[in-house]
């Protein structure tokens, strides 16, 4: 099966256990997710973040309607947590969130390996294209809750490339 990486960084101006807090609520998802997509968290209460807890939404992918399991497989306050999927569109995906104090700050990182069905070509033509959409999107949003209007996007060469 082959796999890809998706890298995305964040420089907030706002500390750590703020930024790890609002990441904590599994409600603010709907907020980070591109309105497109038509995105919402389905599992009842879902609030709080803890290990072991598994999340369902539905969204909306070019049309088609998608159900969506992740589990909290990692969870390491205030600075890591890995989510992985359980069920839906991937074959594979396994998302790490880090949060690292810097520069007065912090740096909000999200790691994804992923894998489709239709390996490179369906991800050099759909897949990738839209993720880098999405984390834009995710990019733009928390720069609007948590920055100051000068908050600095950082975008690593080889972003959503095959490893």
């Amino acid at each position: 099966m082959k796999t890809f990486n998706l890298h995305s960084e964040v420089w907030l101006p706002q500390p750590v256990e703020e930024v790890f807090a609002f990441f904590s609520d599994a409600r603010n998802l709907e907020r980070l997710t591109p309105p497109w997509l038509r995105f919402e968290v389905l599992t009842p209460g879902a609030g709080l973040v803890r290990p072991g807890m598994l999340i369902d939404y539905r969204l909306r992918l070019h049309g088609f309607p998608i159900r969506w399991r992740s589990e909290i497989t990692v969870w390491e306050p205030p600075h890591r947590f890995v989510d992985e999927q359980r069920r839906g569109p991937y074959r594979r995906w396994v998302h790490e969130h880090t949060f690292e104090a810097s520069k007065g700050g912090t740096l909000a990182v999200d790691h994804v390996e992923y894998a489709v069905l239709g390996g490179s070509l369906a991800n050099r033509l759909f897949v990738a294209p839209d993720l880098r959409r999405v984390f834009a999107f995710r990019r733009k949003t928390l720069l609007e809750i948590f920055g100051d209007g000068k908050g600095m996007v950082l975008r690593p060469p080889g972003a959503g490339q095959a490893s």
